[in-house]
Protein backbone atom coordinates (compact mmCIF):
# COMPACT_ATOMS: atom_id res chain seq x y z
CA UNK A 1 0.00 0.00 0.00
CA UNK A 2 1.02 3.59 -0.86
CA UNK A 3 0.78 6.61 1.05
CA UNK A 4 -1.72 9.02 -0.60
CA UNK A 5 -0.52 12.79 -0.82
CA UNK A 6 -1.73 15.74 -2.11
CA UNK A 7 -0.64 17.40 -5.39
CA UNK A 8 2.53 19.52 -3.97
CA UNK A 9 3.83 21.32 -7.33
CA UNK A 10 2.01 21.90 -10.66
CA UNK A 11 3.99 23.77 -13.62
CA UNK A 12 1.94 25.35 -16.42
CA UNK A 13 3.50 26.64 -19.02
CA UNK A 14 3.01 30.67 -19.41
CA UNK A 15 2.93 31.25 -22.66
CA UNK A 16 6.31 33.24 -22.16
CA UNK A 17 9.04 32.28 -24.07
CA UNK A 18 9.82 28.40 -24.38
CA UNK A 19 10.69 27.58 -20.49
CA UNK A 20 8.98 29.52 -19.32
CA UNK A 21 6.29 28.27 -16.28
CA UNK A 22 4.21 29.29 -13.53
CA UNK A 23 4.50 26.83 -10.31
CA UNK A 24 2.11 26.48 -7.77
CA UNK A 25 3.73 24.38 -4.94
CA UNK A 26 1.99 22.78 -1.92
CA UNK A 27 -1.33 22.33 -1.06
CA UNK A 28 -4.16 25.19 -0.43
CA UNK A 29 -4.63 27.33 1.07
CA UNK A 30 -1.09 27.17 1.62
CA UNK A 31 0.38 27.43 -2.03
CA UNK A 32 3.35 29.20 -3.28
CA UNK A 33 3.70 30.68 -6.59
CA UNK A 34 6.38 31.29 -8.24
CA UNK A 35 8.28 31.21 -12.04
CA UNK A 36 10.47 28.69 -12.92
CA UNK A 37 12.86 28.84 -16.17
CA UNK A 38 15.89 28.37 -18.31
CA UNK A 39 18.59 30.60 -18.56
CA UNK A 40 19.17 32.94 -21.58
CA UNK A 41 22.38 31.32 -22.33
CA UNK A 42 19.92 28.15 -22.98
CA UNK A 43 17.05 29.87 -24.85
CA UNK A 44 15.05 30.63 -21.92
CA UNK A 45 13.77 34.18 -20.79
CA UNK A 46 16.27 33.81 -17.40
CA UNK A 47 13.02 34.40 -15.53
CA UNK A 48 13.16 32.45 -12.83
CA UNK A 49 15.12 28.97 -11.16
CA UNK A 50 15.60 26.46 -13.93
CA UNK A 51 14.37 22.94 -12.62
CA UNK A 52 18.08 21.81 -11.27
CA UNK A 53 17.97 24.70 -9.41
CA UNK A 54 14.49 23.76 -7.84
CA UNK A 55 16.30 20.25 -6.80
CA UNK A 56 19.10 22.11 -5.14
CA UNK A 57 17.07 24.09 -3.08
CA UNK A 58 14.91 20.57 -2.05
CA UNK A 59 18.33 19.56 -0.79
CA UNK A 60 19.25 22.43 0.63
CA UNK A 61 15.72 23.48 2.65
CA UNK A 62 15.29 19.50 3.65
CA UNK A 63 19.09 19.38 5.08
CA UNK A 64 18.54 22.66 6.87
CA UNK A 65 15.09 21.48 8.43
CA UNK A 66 16.21 17.93 9.27
CA UNK A 67 19.48 19.59 11.08
CA UNK A 68 16.67 21.98 12.89
CA UNK A 69 14.77 19.56 13.90
CA UNK A 70 17.35 16.43 15.36
CA UNK A 71 19.13 19.68 17.29
CA UNK A 72 15.34 20.48 18.95
CA UNK A 73 14.71 16.78 20.08
CA UNK A 74 18.22 16.84 21.43
CA UNK A 75 17.81 20.02 23.55
CA UNK A 76 20.52 21.75 21.81
CA UNK A 77 20.69 25.33 20.60
CA UNK A 78 22.40 25.61 17.51
CA UNK A 79 21.62 28.53 16.25
CA UNK A 80 21.43 29.38 12.63
CA UNK A 81 21.71 26.48 9.86
CA UNK A 82 22.42 27.42 6.81
CA UNK A 83 22.67 25.17 3.77
CA UNK A 84 24.07 26.22 0.47
CA UNK A 85 23.47 23.10 -2.67
CA UNK A 86 25.08 23.61 -6.03
CA UNK A 87 24.86 21.01 -9.23
CA UNK A 88 26.84 20.48 -12.05
CA UNK A 89 26.64 17.64 -14.59
CA UNK A 90 30.22 15.74 -14.83
CA UNK A 91 30.51 13.93 -18.20
CA UNK A 92 32.23 11.02 -17.38
CA UNK A 93 31.49 10.82 -13.95
CA UNK A 94 28.77 8.46 -12.29
CA UNK A 95 25.83 9.52 -11.71
CA UNK A 96 26.67 11.96 -14.09
CA UNK A 97 24.39 14.64 -11.83
CA UNK A 98 26.45 15.78 -8.90
CA UNK A 99 24.93 17.63 -5.67
CA UNK A 100 27.54 20.00 -3.64
CA UNK A 101 26.29 20.68 -0.33
CA UNK A 102 27.87 23.04 2.16
CA UNK A 103 26.39 23.25 5.40
CA UNK A 104 27.06 26.54 7.39
CA UNK A 105 26.57 26.10 11.17
CA UNK A 106 27.18 28.85 14.09
CA UNK A 107 29.85 29.54 15.67
CA UNK A 108 31.27 27.77 19.00
CA UNK A 109 29.05 24.00 18.81
CA UNK A 110 31.76 21.55 19.80
CA UNK A 111 32.84 18.92 17.45
CA UNK A 112 30.94 15.63 18.72
CA UNK A 113 27.85 18.18 17.70
CA UNK A 114 28.91 18.87 14.22
CA UNK A 115 29.93 15.24 14.20
CA UNK A 116 26.52 14.24 15.22
CA UNK A 117 24.85 16.67 12.85
CA UNK A 118 26.45 16.18 9.68
CA UNK A 119 25.71 12.61 10.14
CA UNK A 120 22.00 13.48 10.28
CA UNK A 121 22.18 15.70 6.94
CA UNK A 122 22.74 11.89 5.30
CA UNK A 123 19.50 11.14 6.66
CA UNK A 124 17.43 14.20 5.44
CA UNK A 125 14.74 12.53 3.27
CA UNK A 126 15.01 14.64 -0.07
CA UNK A 127 19.33 13.43 0.45
CA UNK A 128 17.67 9.84 0.88
CA UNK A 129 15.58 10.06 -2.44
CA UNK A 130 18.33 11.48 -4.58
CA UNK A 131 20.84 8.57 -3.50
CA UNK A 132 18.10 5.76 -3.44
CA UNK A 133 16.61 7.02 -6.87
CA UNK A 134 12.81 7.34 -6.73
CA UNK A 135 9.75 5.89 -9.02
CA UNK A 136 7.82 8.17 -11.34
CA UNK A 137 4.62 7.09 -12.49
CA UNK A 138 3.11 9.20 -15.24
CA UNK A 139 -0.44 9.06 -17.10
CA UNK A 140 -2.36 11.91 -18.97
CA UNK A 141 -4.88 13.79 -16.97
CA UNK A 142 -8.84 12.34 -17.83
CA UNK A 143 -6.93 8.92 -19.26
CA UNK A 144 -7.89 5.82 -17.34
Amino acid sequence: MTDVHFPTATATSTGAGTFQARLEIGASPLTATLIADEPVGLKGLGTGPNPYDLLAAALATCTTMTLRWHAQRKGWDIGTVSTQVTHARVPGATPPDQFDRVITLAPGIDAAMRDDLLAIAERCPVHKTLTAGAGIATRLAGAE
